[in-house]
């Protein structure tokens, strides 16, 4: 199991044992109920804490067995149901979801319901985000995509490359995913630089800027250009064409938090312009991207579907590992890890 104390450096996650559960906290003086979703239900049985009853569930019933008694809802990737359960669930006090952002997971209806925890599993993402936005880093900075393009067609013409040593990546949100991109691209000798609301400091990062200015300077020295922010009112296009026209001709930006970060129609008068270098996108305002935006022929623009995860068996391990341990801490009534502020979003 992770320890989720120690998921403040991505790339150091250790693995303890459960044997630190112990018995419910006394408030609950009876078997502990929580909702699972069907497809991990055995995961989770396996861990063996005392006093809990995982009940499963799935997307497609209308009626939940133990839902007037379930104190907890697990969410597995896209699920929906948690809604309903929420609401028809009065005693359910917590909402744990297997993805790192909530913009979609905070509804109306659960806003007004109010009454409950929420933790996301943003810990899990930082390992195999941050390997995603590297691996796209060098092949571009390497021109491999060029490379692999001239095989096809027989050629031999030897290319001029970057290196991404001593350059300056400027990554948007340092939670736990910018975080793992920042361990990863200082480890090959990068300068990091992170923009978020509040100053922290942060492994791996180099300075941490803040406000309207910090983020102009963040782009103007920046080479390449990371969306890692939480969507929410204060970070919708907070990437539009003032931005870009403060970017380096140079520059890339690569995008794997949310396609409302950034104002497409503006990226792609950046891009005709020549006022960027070229842009890797995973995400977008409308998914799928629909076959008639200009973005898919772009030179120097490469799409890929909301893939940035991989869906690994690692990042599978992690989801679950995060869960069982803030399950571990919710039987104590203990802090959970992972808290969203349901107003802020994040």
């Amino acid at each position: 199991m992770v320890s989720v104390a120690n998921c403040g450096d991505p790339l150091h996650i250790a693995f303890t044992p459960l044997s630190l559960v112990t018995s419910p906290n006394p408030l609950y003086n009876t078997v502990m109920k929580i909702l699972v979703p069907l497809p991990v239900l055995e995961d989770v049985r396996a861990a063996n804490i005392s006093g809990v009853t995982f009940l499963p569930y799935t997307e497609e019933e209308t009626e939940t067995a133990g839902i007037g008694e379930a104190k907890a809802v697990f969410r597995w990737i896209a699920g929906k149901r948690y809604e309903r359960l929420l609401l028809d669930g009065s005693q359910v006090r917590w909402l744990h979801t297997a993805s790192a952002g909530v913009d979609h997971i905070l509804t109306a209806a659960l806003k007004a319901r109010g009454g409950f925890i929420l933790t996301d599993s943003g810990p899990a993402f930082g390992i195999c985000i941050g390997e995603f936005v590297l691996a796209w880093m060098l092949a571009t900075a390497h021109r491999l995509p060029e490379l692999i393009e001239q095989q096809a067609r027989s050629e031999w013409k030897a290319l001029q490359q970057e290196e991404l040593y001593g350059q300056t990546i400027g990554i948007i949100g340092l939670g736990p995913i910018g975080q793992g991109i920042a361990a990863r691209c200082k480890a090959f000798g990068m300068r990091v630089i992170g923009y978020r609301r509040t100053p922290i400091t942060a492994p791996n990062v180099d300075e941490v800027r803040t406000g309207s200015d910090g983020l102009v300077t963040l782009l103007e020295e920046s080479d390449w250009i990371i969306g890692a922010a939480a969507l929410t009112d204060e970070t919708r296009a907070i990437l539009g064409a003032e931005q870009f026209a403060a970017m380096k001709p140079t520059a890339r930006i690569i995008n794997i938090a949310r396609g409302g970060l950034l104002e497409e129609s503006a990226l792609i008068d950046a891009l005709q312009k020549g006022k960027i270098a070229g842009a890797i996108l995973d995400v977008f305002a409308r998914e799928p991207l629909p076959a008639d935006s200009l973005l898919w022929k772009m030179p120097g623009v490469y799409i890929t579907p909301h893939n940035a995860p991989g869906w690994t068996d690692g990042l599978r391990r992690r989801q679950l590992d995060l869960f069982l341990q803030n399950v571990a801490r919710f039987t104590q009534g203990e802090t959970l890890e992972g808290i969203v502020d349901i107003e802020r979003g994040y």
